[in-house]
């Protein structure tokens, strides 16, 4: 099978414009450059997949079937090859409140990738706007990129080191890769 490279780009802050909870189809607001971004990113040879915690499901602010229907929304407008979400937090209600391997900064979204889609991991980048996301790259021995559109340097949980910094996802696709 043909190992590709992938682009791991986190949700909110990235492909979209970061609101805290987004629970409803209206209230999400993808970056007008996103979908061009996807394109250059196909173009140059990589898989674009988005790996996003979605807590709201276990905070009982939203359904999963709903948060489904959003992703099936972003994954044909947006061109991504895939979306995986967790759904879980250790204070959440239900089936959902659960210390998971996927929720980032764990790597099980990553992991699981990279075994359905052969993806070539040396050669992969993850892309967020949060330390959860750089750390779970680099546990998952990625390239990581912090970007400044969603929390960014401003608001990082803690201090992390991204190999790279860049405004958005559009500065990282013309220059970063």
């Amino acid at each position: 099978m043909l190992h590709r490279p992938a682009i791991f780009l986190d949700r909110d802050g990235v492909l979209c414009v970061e609101k805290s909870y987004v629970t409803q189809m209206e209230e999400l607001e993808i970056f007008p450059y996103t979908k061009q971004c996807i394109e250059k990113i196909h173009q140059k040879g990589f898989l674009a997949i988005c790996i996003t915690n979605q807590s709201a499901v276990a905070r009982g602010k939203m359904t999963e079937k709903t948060l489904q229907e959003i992703n099936r929304y972003l994954v044909k407008e947006m061109g991504l090859d895939a979306l995986y979400y967790c759904p879980h937090h250790p204070d959440g209600i239900g089936k959902y409140q659960l210390k998971c391997n996927c929720r980032k900064p764990n790597t099980g979204m990553i992991e699981l990738a990279i075994k359905e889609w052969a993806i070539d991991q040396k050669n992969s980048y993850m892309v967020g706007d949060r330390a959860s996301d750089v750390e779970c790259g680099q546990k998952a021995g990625l390239k990581t990129i912090l970007l400044e559109s969603g929390y960014g340097t401003k608001r990082l949980e803690k201090p992390i080191e991204p190999d790279f910094i860049y405004k958005d996802l559009e500065e990282f696709v013309k220059i970063g890769f």
